[in-house]
């Protein structure tokens, strides 16, 4: 039986572990065949204070051309960072297609973290774009900060209430997606992942232990083993436990890495996937 394969739409980061260079390994290492569609070229990691990126907008619209022509699919599609209203606009589009076909969308909306979005990033128009994105999503997994800006519901440093995370899933699947998950949110004092699962119609949250280091790219690394896992056949529940000990351990095994601005050096590490 032919193993299923899936479409990581995200950014190419020449320098550092994160987006496309992150999920890549990951999801070969868990069997999963990938394709991958640039939104855009990236020289490093954005934790360095200073990069150079060349948006991929025109290849995207050439290479869905072509796809459309020669009848290319997938049986999921995983997108992450879009840098533009008009290239999200084109891949939304491209997403609700597929999805008429049977595609599975997975959709992490990049945008920022700890109450903040990414430095250079314009908020109407970042939020209204990945709004479009979790319009078609059959499963979406913000963090905190970027699902308070997608519901426009508050920021609390402190965390919520496990009646407010739920809230704030709703707020998502009132956007469109079915299935969701919060990321790196405080429930009742505890850092949890919070979710929905539209197949059960069951809320469920999962505590985890941070530790107190920084990577970039450990989002895309969580979202490559969730994504691993579901397209495996393991429930969302079950894969999400899985991406959250994965990061966990990733994290553990490198944190006195001198160079933290380069991300995680996946391949040495694969195994404890």
């Amino acid at each position: 039986m032919t193993a299923k394969q899936i479409l990581i739409i995200n950014d190419l980061c020449s320098y550092g572990k994160v987006s496309t260079t992150a999920m890549l390994p990951i999801l070969s290492y868990l069997g999963v065949p990938t394709g991958i569609l640039p939104t855009s070229l990236v020289s490093n990691t954005f934790d360095y204070g200073k990069y150079s990126m060349l948006e991929t907008t025109k290849f995207i619209e050439g290479a869905l051309d072509s796809w459309r022509e020669f009848s290319f699919g997938f049986d999921a599609i995983a997108t992450g960072f879009i840098p533009s209203r008009h290239q999200a606009d084109i891949i939304a589009r491209y997403c609700r297609e597929e999805a008429g076909r049977g595609t599975t969308i997975f959709v992490d909306p990049i945008m920022g973290d700890e109450g903040q979005l990414y430095k250079g990033m314009a908020a109407d128009e970042l939020v209204v774009s990945m709004r479009e994105m979790i319009s078609v999503a059959d499963l979406c997994y913000p963090n905190y900060t970027e699902a308070c800006y997608l519901t426009g519901m508050e920021y609390n440093e402190d965390g919520v209430s496990r009646e407010k995370a739920k809230e704030l899933i709703d707020g998502l699947r009132s956007i469109g997606t079915k299935s969701a998950l919060i990321t790196s949110i405080d429930v009742d004092g505890q850092p949890s992942v919070a979710g929905y699962n539209a197949s059960t119609g069951e809320y469920f949250f999962l505590p985890f232990t941070e530790i107190p280091v920084h990577f970039p790219g450990t989002g895309d690394i969580f979202s490559a083993i969730l994504i691993g896992h579901l397209m495996n056949g393991m429930s969302l529940t079950d894969s999400t436990r899985k991406a959250m000990d994965g990061v966990y351990t990733l994290i553990d095994l490198n944190k006195n890495n001198p160079d933290k601005n380069r991300g995680i050096p996946l391949e040495r590490y694969l195994s404890v996937l």
